[in-house]
């Protein structure tokens, strides 16, 4: 293949987007009306490695969650979809391919950062999906499969105004089965069920 080894995927390119909340109150509500499922600023660019699997973010990519939680994947980042189980990718066509790629890249970067908790993680994921036009079945599917098989960590510890990083993931010692994910994105379709719900259904399965 000719083609350059850089490739660049266009997110959704909104602008405005702070690093904080400003403005009142109505302000915000109104933002919230007009994006629902929250809003992507700039655009992924990024470098494939020498390793075939492994690409480098060469600009930086920011998505406004429902709540106004501004979620960020630096310029320099690596990412190669292993915050999402490989035997997964089934359901979404590998990680970094149509509507799925901005949410992949926010969730691989929040998930090496460990920053924030990993239920919090995956609800960006769900709610960057759902941004990203994924359906509602589709990305409740993602949800319950993150949910149940995901690799998971320790909550991160507050001190002094900071969050120290935690390292200790929890192993998956159950595999994932694919007539169990056909039947909760069955349920999901016809149910259509809240993430809590969800979570519920995954804890006890």
């Amino acid at each position: 293949m000719t083609f350059s080894r850089t490739i660049i995927f266009l997110g959704f390119v909104l602008c405005g987007c702070a690093s904080h909340r400003t403005g009142p109150v109505w302000m915000e509500q109104a933002q919230r009306q007009r994006h629902p499922w929250g809003y992507y600023s700039g655009q992924v660019e990024a470098r494939w490695e020498n390793d075939g699997r492994t690409m480098t973010l060469l600009s930086e990519l920011r998505y406004t969650d429902p709540d106004g939680e501004v979620w960020i994947a630096p310029a320099g980042s690596n990412v190669d979809g292993a915050s999402i189980p490989r035997a997964l990718w089934s359901l979404m066509g590998g990680p970094f391919e149509g509507k799925y790629r901005n949410a992949s890249v926010l969730h691989d970067v929040s998930y090496d950062q460990h920053t924030r908790s990993w239920e919090q993680c995956d609800r960006m994921f769900y709610n960057a999906m759902r941004c990203s036009r994924v359906s509602a079945t589709e990305a409740k599917t993602m949800y319950y499969a993150l949910y149940k098989f995901g690799r998971h960590w320790k909550r991160p510890r507050s001190f002094a105004g900071a969050i120290a990083r935690s390292d200790n993931t929890v192993p998956r010692a159950t595999p994932v089965e694919e007539e169990e994910l056909a039947a909760t994105r069955s349920w999901i379709e016809s149910a259509k069920p809240s993430l809590a719900q969800i979570e519920a259904r995954a804890e006890a399965q």
